[in-house]
């Protein structure tokens, strides 16, 4: 009932301006889940749970973090398999009961006519090689609104005269950031999971070479999974994180021309 009511709320919101096709939202205004359904999701999984909602003013910085998770939730190359209203948006979220379906990448890609098994293998790697290309500047603005918070809860700590009522709202946003925040690592945790049961799948039904480049974004994905779920979110690239030296070690052993050569 909840997802139906929302979603025609999000179409009549979308009705004023020209819209465009967003996976099974059929016809939306671009920005509409995530300026207005996202947020009243939130709104109303905070209120079921008994929670306080945050009338602050939201900051260029918690604006751009929405727009960039949002982004990723509905990245063009998921919405074939992925994007539908409990998978992606109630999944994703923290009042969400419903586990994630692992295998769903996986049967989309069983279903679509490649003309080549190998082919299937390039989409894989470039569905997470796309991935891999939104997580630096989605990490930096969720670091940045972290950031934010600890100069709210600084400044709150400094100011003697503050009424309670601004702490108050001060925690709350806080709350609803975390919320933002867990969502896009569930996401990312889905993505990923869907990618390695793809990839485990097809490597047994229609080994290739190509499985290496999968891996191999896999593997770089990893690493960004592992950083997510510690909430370390202020990392520096450039640092040298990401080389070799702390690379997941591959599932795929495959030399040319003995193909299939396989483990965990």
């Amino acid at each position: 009932m909840l997802k139906a009511s929302l979603v025609v709320l999000g179409l009549a919101w979308a009705g004023q301006v020209p819209a465009h096709e967003i996976g099974d939202f059929g016809r939306v205004k671009p920005g509409v889940l995530n300026d207005q359904i996202i947020p009243e999701l939130d709104r109303w999984g905070r209120r079921a749970a008994g929670q306080p909602v945050s009338g602050f003013n939201v900051t260029d910085q918690e604006r751009e973090m929405h727009d960039r998770v949002y982004r990723f939730l509905i990245a063009r190359h998921v919405k074939d398999w992925a994007f539908d209203y409990e998978q992606v948006v109630m999944v994703a979220s923290l009042f969400s009961k419903r586990a994630g379906r692992d295998d769903l990448y996986y049967r989309w890609l069983s279903r679509e006519p490649y003309a080549s098994s190998r082919v299937r293998f390039n989409t894989m790697a470039d569905d997470a090689g796309a991935d891999l290309l939104t997580l630096p500047t989605t990490f930096k603005s969720i670091c940045a609104v972290i950031e934010v918070d600890r100069q709210r809860a600084v400044a709150a700590a400094e100011l003697r005269d503050l009424e309670a009522e601004m702490v108050t709202e001060m925690r709350t946003r806080r709350a609803e950031n975390d919320l933002y925040i867990a969502r896009f690592v569930r996401a990312l945790r889905y993505r990923y999971d869907s990618y390695g049961y793809a990839l485990d799948h097809f490597l047994v039904e229609t080994p290739h070479t190509e499985a290496v480049r999968v891996d191999e974004r896999l593997s770089a994905m990893a690493i960004w999974i592992d950083h997510a779920e510690r909430g370390e979110f202020c990392i520096d690239v450039a640092d040298g994180w990401n080389d070799r030296a702390i690379a997941v070690p591959g599932r795929v052993l495959m030399d040319a021309p003995s193909e299939g050569e396989y483990r965990k």
